[in-house]
């Protein structure tokens, strides 16, 4: 049902930061989005908001995700250090999230992106110990990962943080 691991995502108290600090270890180049749009939340169930800013970068085979939540409130998706979530391509988004849900992962946080693209993360228990997330592979983001992939090559640490 998941194939292998795309992205491994870390919570951080400033994205922008946390990229530069990443960069200086030969990670990156990171592109940041502020405050990314999402629609038809839901959290744990219920209706709510997800305002989020994120770092993407590139670490060998495997996109990093540096993400921080800025509505937290009392109940975040999103802490303040740490894994925070692992990210899989998935071939359906509604099989996946049904059976994910059917072993025993509940679903943590659902929306999509501007474009209608369903995500979602999913709680992966006490033996992964960080969300799962999932998202189909669209031709936009398959683009996204290529560009930062590509951004990657070659990369002599210049420019370390790039804001999208």
């Amino acid at each position: 049902m998941l194939g292998a691991p795309v992205q491994i995502a870390y919570a951080v108290d400033d994205v922008g930061r946390a990229a530069a600090s990443w960069a200086t270890r030969g990670v990156g180049p990171f592109f940041v989005r502020e405050h990314i749009e999402v629609t038809n939340v839901r959290v744990r169930g219920r209706a709510s908001s997800f305002d989020h800013s994120s770092a993407y970068g590139q670490w060998g085979d495997l996109m990093v995700e540096l993400i921080h939540q800025h509505n937290g409130g009392d109940d975040p998706v999103v802490g303040t250090s740490g894994i925070h979530h692992v990210a899989h391509f998935v071939d359906d988004f509604h099989d996946a999230a049904a059976r994910l849900t059917a072993d025993g992962h509940r679903e943590v946080l659902y929306a999509e992106t501007t474009t209608g693209m369903p995500f979602a993360f999913h709680d992966g228990g006490v033996e992964r110990g960080h969300l799962i997330e999932i998202y189909e592979r669209t031709v936009p983001l398959a683009r996204f990962y290529e560009m930062v992939r590509a951004a990657s090559v070659g990369w002599n640490g210049a420019d370390p943080v790039r804001h999208l």
